[in-house]
């Protein structure tokens, strides 16, 4: 286990998020499944406690503490692309296995979960400041998943 991990809370589900997120993104790994050695509250001695994953490079534990607790928009894991098709393939996923679209690139799993599908081009776009980052930006402000052409039409003016 990694000296820092993110850890996510899910109701019951730890596990086939972590298989969902290790089949959609490369870099990606299924870990230690770890079941609870006796009862505890949102659960019993047997069920699946923790899953330890790899996402996109990052070391995570999926945590089933119960229902408690839920995902919000304060964490999202943003995952670079490097064209409309890789774009589209990250946010389909994302959205066609039961979760939501939202504004900016930004998507929700079905577990609730937050993404940023951000295309490179987007950020460079950004970071170079001035109008063209400004033109990027108002763009981006458009739309919901992100439409590379778009942004590089933006980009030229």
């Amino acid at each position: 286990m990694a000296k820092n991990t993110i850890c996510l809370w899910y109701d019951k589900d730890a596990e086939a998020a972590a298989k969902f997120y290790v089949e959609t993104f490369p870099d990606s790994a299924m870990g230690a499944v770890i079941r609870a050695p006796g009862n505890y509250p949102e659960g019993k001695q047997g069920d699946v406690l923790v899953v330890e994953f790899t996402v996109a490079g990052v070391p995570c534990v999926g945590l089933n503490g119960g229902p408690v607790f839920k995902h919000n928009e304060a964490f999202s894991f943003q995952i670079s692309t490097e064209d409309q098709e890789e774009t589209d393939r990250y946010w389909n996923a994302v959205v066609g296995n039961g979760g939501q679209e939202s504004e900016c690139g930004w998507c929700k799993d079905r577990w609730g979960v937050s993404w940023q599908i951000t295309p490179r081009i987007l950020m460079e776009a950004l970071a170079i400041g001035g109008d063209e980052a400004k033109r990027a930006f108002d763009a981006m402000m458009t739309m919901k998943k992100i439409d590379v052409a778009a942004i590089e039409a933006a980009r030229r003016g």
